[in-house]
């Protein structure tokens, strides 16, 4: 799968393409659905199949402008491209900066602009509540006159009755639920990013930690969790703290440290990948480190034996 940024130079496509445009915010299983759809449509018309999704995604870009809170955000940029490359359904994506300027771009101009004159779209595949344009003006009923493209809708997707969308799946994560958002999404929950240096403070508890660097967003859940981490290791299992760290820190930056089980070594500057099999508990602010330890060493013990029901 091909990757290109921005406006720098993009692949050329004489024979068309087959497109689909969305945040795609975990790459849940409506998003899968349309991914594969694309894959068979462009199969049949000899396209290459091509994503394009926004960042910062477009509810953040507004959220920045007007001062409000950012909504919450499932998957950095890195662990999405990484998931739709799991897919094997496309051949290529661009991720397209929203800023103001695009932000402006009325429905017409996109589709002259972007559909047709970059990406020599052929057929376009759009989920069932797709907007574009300034103001959301553009709709499936006005891609559905134009003649340059044949545009078609997929209907939503239910997963045990409950329509699989990124809202869905952030409900669950921010109420502890990782097994309906595993449903949801259909693969576990995970981020990743480098090993940083941080405080030390758990070498100092019995408990090292690897303090895993994320992408500055607002994310959906937090608290103690049972992980599995992969990493130079393999796939071992661990216990997670994810959230503002109330004890020690009076940031508001969400920090994600993992205890890995059985494993002693130098991880700094790796990347290790987590996956979020099971909450324990909240977050809580503790009277001093005596108790938090006592805390820290119970989840440990808890995420050892924890199996999957």
């Amino acid at each position: 799968m091909q990757v290109w940024l921005g406006s720098g130079r993009k692949p050329s496509w004489p024979q068309g393409t087959a497109v689909t445009i969305g945040n795609f915010d975990g790459v849940h299983c409506g998003h899968r659905h349309i991914l594969q759809r694309l894959r068979d449509e462009a199969a049949v018309r000899h396209l290459s199949a091509v994503a394009v999704v926004f960042e910062p995604q477009p509810a953040e870009f507004f959220a920045r402008k007007t001062g409000r809170p950012l909504p919450y955000r499932l998957t950095p940029l890195r662990d999405k491209l990484s998931l739709l490359a799991q897919t094997q359904c496309l051949d290529a994506v661009w991720v397209f900066r929203f800023n103001q300027r695009f932000a402006d771009m009325v429905a017409d101009d996109f589709i002259q602009h972007i559909l047709v004159a970059e990406l020599n779209t052929r057929y376009l595949l759009v989920g069932d509540d797709f907007r574009f344009g300034a103001q959301r003006q553009g709709d499936f009923s006005l891609l559905q006159r134009q003649t340059a493209f044949v545009t078609e809708q997929t209907p939503s997707i239910l997963v045990a009755d409950e329509r699989a969308s990124s809202t869905s799946v952030r409900a669950a994560l921010a109420a502890g639920d990782l097994a309906t958002a595993r449903r949801l999404l259909g693969h576990d929950y995970v981020l990743s990013g480098h090993v940083k240096y941080g405080a030390q403070l758990g070498r100092t508890l019995g408990c090292p930690t690897a303090n895993i660097h994320l992408p500055p967003h607002r994310y959906a859940m937090s608290g103690v969790f049972v992980v599995d981490v992969e990493g130079v290791f393999g796939r071992k299992r661990g216990v997670a703290s994810f959230g503002l760290n109330p004890t020690v820190s009076n940031t508001q930056a969400q920090k994600l440290e993992v205890h890995i089980f059985d494993w002693q070594g130098h991880l700094y500057g790796q990347r290790l990948r987590v996956h979020f099999l099971h909450k324990l508990r909240d977050e809580a602010k503790f009277a001093d480190l005596p108790t938090l330890q006592a805390q820290i060493h119970a989840d440990m013990d808890a995420a050892r034996i924890w199996q999957v029901a």
